[in-house]
């Protein structure tokens, strides 16, 4: 009981520093967009929809929170937006790809934002992904993937993954672009047009396909991360397949995106105290009982990253080695 009165006491007492970072009653009557920087019913969809539903109740005021799509340019549009267009008073946030700050430094087309100077307000999760083979795939370890050819589809971090194990470590998989989303990627696998994929959150897998988990009809072949997962202690990280120090740098860079998840951001240069005071309302509602709950029913994984650690994992991004970062602009793809 006393417990429960505890953490009832903190969770006002960490509510009431949001609130006390804007103007009484600052959102009130106003309406706050979430903007996903992809089309409906993707992972960042998700996500994005399940913090609208508790993000209002931790605002001063409490707004109504909306979700707007706008898909374009890997969410690089949605970037642009963001960090040039929206007002600069707490009542737009974005989703973006967690690959955006590594797009920009290294000198992707149609970037008008500075990763650098964005609120970067946290992640939802500390996102693992995985590199799966299709049940019929001839090829299902990555041993075989050194020796053999495996089809597989690319689209944003499926592109990268595998493009870049194939220039580092030697695999030997074929990439199929043209695909325009996961959902293609999986169909795909299923009709049997590929072999599997490079590059697939493991929380969305779970939520979405825990079935083919069940009855074996994917294998994880290798995870993309700077840690293991808890539910695959036995999966190789990429990171671990490094032959030198130099690999396992440039490894490192490429994967510490993966510590971003589902990243949310605020554009930069609000008045003092804002970006504060949306970090706390969003780690607020990561604790949110109601929230935590609807994400459990929904299987929704929730491993919150706060933003100052967002934060300063891009600021390492941009002060990496010039030989690590000039040997991953040779070969990481960027994709248009």
């Amino acid at each position: 009981m006393l417990r429960t009165a505890l953490a009832a006491s903190a969770l006002i007492a960490f509510a009431s520093s949001a609130h006390a970072a804007f103007p009484a009653d600052h959102f009130k009557g106003k309406t706050v967009d979430v903007i996903v920087g992809y089309e409906p019913g993707g992972g960042y969809d998700v996500y994005a929809r399940l913090l609208a539903r508790h993000f209002g109740r931790h605002l001063p005021g409490a707004p109504n929170v909306v979700v707007k799509n706008m898909p374009g340019a890997v969410s690089r549009t949605a970037a642009n937006y963001i960090a040039n267009v929206v007002p600069k008073d707490g009542t737009a946030i974005a989703t973006l790809a967690r690959g955006l700050p590594q797009d920009e430094l290294l000198g992707a087309p149609g970037i008008r934002f500075r990763s650098r100077e964005l609120a970067w307000l946290g992640s939802m999760n500390n996102e693992v992904s995985v590199g799966v083979a299709w049940h019929t795939s001839p090829v299902k370890t990555m041993d075989e993937a050194l020796k053999q050819e495996m089809i597989v589809g690319a689209i944003a971090d499926s592109l990268v993954f595998p493009t870049v194990m194939n220039a580092v470590l030697g695999t030997k998989f074929k990439i199929i672009q043209g695909y325009r989303s996961g959902g293609e990627l999986t169909l795909a696998m299923e009709r049997g047009e590929l072999h599997g994929r490079m590059g697939w959150s493991w929380s969305s897998i779970v939520s979405g396909n825990a079935e083919w988990i069940r009855d074996k009809r994917i294998f994880n072949m290798v995870q993309f991360s700077t840690s293991k997962h808890a539910d695959l202690p036995d999966v190789p990280l990429v990171t671990e397949l490094a032959k030198t120090p130099d690999d396992r740098s440039l490894l490192e860079l490429v994967f510490a995106r993966q510590v971003m998840g589902r990243p949310f951001v605020a554009p930069g240069g609000m008045a003092k105290g804002f970006a504060e005071g949306l970090r706390v309302a969003f780690d607020t509602t990561m604790t949110d009982p109601a929230m935590v709950a609807e994400a459990a029913k929904l299987k929704i994984e929730i491993n919150p990253v706060k933003g100052a650690d967002v934060q300063a994992i891009v600021e390492r991004m941009f002060t990496a080695s010039p030989a690590v970062i000039a040997r991953a602009k040779e070969l990481v793809p960027i994709e248009k």
